[in-house]
């Protein structure tokens, strides 16, 4: 499949300044760029498609059109207890636009509201409290159904199930385990490790236990397990064989534009969904670029996926594929509830230079948390990375980043460089770049 570069100018405002908007937070950043300042050219997904105007009418016709099944509820009934996984806060997922459809389809077949349980997949992350719900799900739904939010410390509600063929011990949400069908409901988009994420990867790893999760992700120190990569991703497979395991059925996915406008939406056995999504993720977010470049200002892409610095790394790794090596990676990232993880804040006390990271991590046991260190030290072995963010700076400093107070730096790290080279990203985690040099060796 060919893609085609999309590189923009940016809106003009005079003769000698350019001017950009980036997310940041639930607002916009503004930067201006003197014409002196070298080249600025900015990467954005492909907008080839158009969004989905009707979004009830789209999703209802997925679901008369499942894939890999010819009649997925032909096992519903009355009497059928019914799961749904469904991502937490630190993910942009239309949950209430994709969920009435679906439960308004298992009511159809008989299925009870008392029947139906909705499990918010928090993974490693703090489980989101009662009064929170309704930020994932809307206030008419978490009125109507019993809402779980899953705990992965909590040991007596975790099912052992075995362990999958790289030895993974798979220890699942018990809960969610033992009903009659399990339904995942998410979004499809690239993921810096897993290479996408959606299908059974919102139960797999979110409904699981720590123990889980801490031995599939220890896979992400296989270079195979890469953005944009699937069938060949150790750790991505390894998911695909959890869910495998927790005998999930159904898969609910959608496709979003970066305004998280929905384009697309499948439904159907978890695999064929992937495949689906996957093209369609592939048509939008793979981008051709002549060469790397030397200063990479990158924006994760605004509120939720800037709510704290764990979730805003993921656009740190899409911009060093954008990045020289030597270069500077500027993130620009509010980080809201600040960094998001105790562990990796554990982790870095007392660690000064990128050698003890890394060391460190290699004599340390493999633990979710700490491998944001791991992650950012190798990113940080090729590029400096600047942050700007609502952290405070001394802690931005202790974990080895360079923080940026005022906007205006932004000037001072490009004039660094002789007749630079700038590359924006106002939603990086949804670009893959095919270096077109690199593609030539």
């Amino acid at each position: 499949m060919l893609y085609n570069l999309q590189e923009m100018n940016l809106k003009v405002q005079n003769h000698s300044q350019k001017k950009c908007h980036l997310p940041y937070g639930v607002g916009l950043l503004d930067i201006v760029f003197s014409e002196a300042q070298g080249s600025v050219d900015i990467f954005l997904p492909q907008n080839r498609l158009q969004k989905v105007i009707d979004a009830k009418s789209a999703l209802n016709r997925a679901l008369e059109s499942p894939l890999g099944i010819v009649n997925p509820f032909s096992g519903f009934n009355p009497s059928s207890k019914v799961a749904i996984a469904i991502n937490d806060k630190t993910r942009p997922v239309p949950n209430s636009v994709l969920l009435p459809p679906l439960l308004d389809k298992l009511h159809t077949f008989g299925v009870l509201h008392e029947n139906i349980t909705i499990f918010i997949a928090s993974g490693t992350h703090a489980p989101m409290p009662y009064e929170e719900f309704h930020l994932v799900i809307g206030h008419g739904i978490s009125r109507k159904y019993r809402i779980v939010a899953h705990n992965c410390d909590n040991n007596d509600n975790l099912y052992a199930l075995g362990s999958t063929f790289r030895n993974t011990p798979v220890f699942v949400n018990s809960d969610f385990y033992q009903n009659d069908q399990k339904i995942v409901v998410g979004d499809i988009e690239p993921h810096h490790f897993a290479g996408y994420s959606g299908g059974v990867k919102s139960a797999a790893i979110g409904l699981a236990g720590r123990i889980t999760i801490n031995a599939n992700h220890k896979l992400l120190l296989d270079e195979k397990s890469t953005i944009g990569s699937f069938d060949q991703n150790p750790l991505r497979q390894d998911i695909e064989e959890i869910g495998s395991m927790m005998k999930i059925d159904l898969a609910l996915n959608a496709v979003l534009n970066e305004q998280r406008e929905i384009l697309g939406t499948f439904f159907g056995k978890p695999a064929e969904v992937m495949k689906a999504g996957i093209r369609l993720v592939n048509n939008i977010s793979r981008v051709r670029l002549r060469k790397r470049y030397d200063v990479v200002i990158a924006s994760a892409g605004g509120y939720p996926k800037d709510i704290n610095l764990y979730q805003a790394q993921k656009a740190m790794t899409h911009a060093s594929l954008f990045c020289k090596p030597g270069g500077s990676i500027i993130l620009l990232a509010e980080c809201v509830e600040g960094i998001g993880s105790k562990g990796f804040l554990d982790f870095m006390h007392g660690l000064s230079n990128l050698k003890d990271v890394i060391e460190k991590f290699r004599a340390s046991e493999f633990s979710v948390g700490p491998h944001k260190a791991f992650q950012i030290a190798r990113i940080l072995q090729k590029h400096q990375v600047y942050l700007y963010s609502s952290i405070p700076s001394d802690l931005v400093a202790s974990l080895l980043l360079t923080p940026i107070a005022q906007l205006n730096e932004i000037h001072n790290i490009i004039n660094e460089y002789s007749d630079p080279n700038v590359a924006i990203l106002p939603h990086a985690t949804a670009c893959i770049p095919i270096v077109e040099e690199e593609e030539n060796d």
